[in-house]
């Protein structure tokens, strides 16, 4: 059995925005008690990842590394359509990854004790965003 639900997402520019809940609500909504909850980010300037939800200089942190792997206006980059943020944050996605994937048991998102799900907008501007989840079991 799958159930599949989007979510829209308005992000509040680079950062991360946790979507733990809404998520979740999707995976209960499925009916579904044993599974994979697979979630895809439909963007190529945003990424997904799971990561501490209790400290948030973890994920401040990681924007830092982020920003020395990709940096913005870089001179060697040919792409800047956008503006100066618009090639490392295509970079930034493909480095952090589009999808993540959350057992599910008991109808519950299996995560560990201090992980959540965040969406993690590599623009520096605010951005709709559309999620696909899909639950499968």
């Amino acid at each position: 059995m799958s159930y599949q639900a989007t979510l829209e997402i308005r992000s509040h520019g680079r950062g991360t925005q946790e979507i733990t809940g809404e998520v979740a609500r999707i995976a209960s909504a499925s009916g579904i008690d044993t599974g994979v909850v697979h979630v895809f980010v439909q963007h190529t300037s945003c990424s997904l990842m799971i990561t501490e939800n209790a400290d948030p200089a973890v994920r401040a942190d990681m924007e830092t590394l982020a920003q020395r792997w990709a940096p913005d206006g870089d001179p060697a980059y040919r792409h800047n359509d956008e503006g100066d943020d618009d090639m490392a944050a295509h970079a930034r996605s493909m480095l952090s990854g589009s999808s993540v994937s959350v057992p599910l048991g008991g109808g519950r998102l299996l995560l560990g004790t201090w992980q959540g799900i965040y969406l993690w907008e590599h623009r520096t501007a605010p951005h709709p965003r559309r999620l696909v989840v899909t639950v499968t079991g």
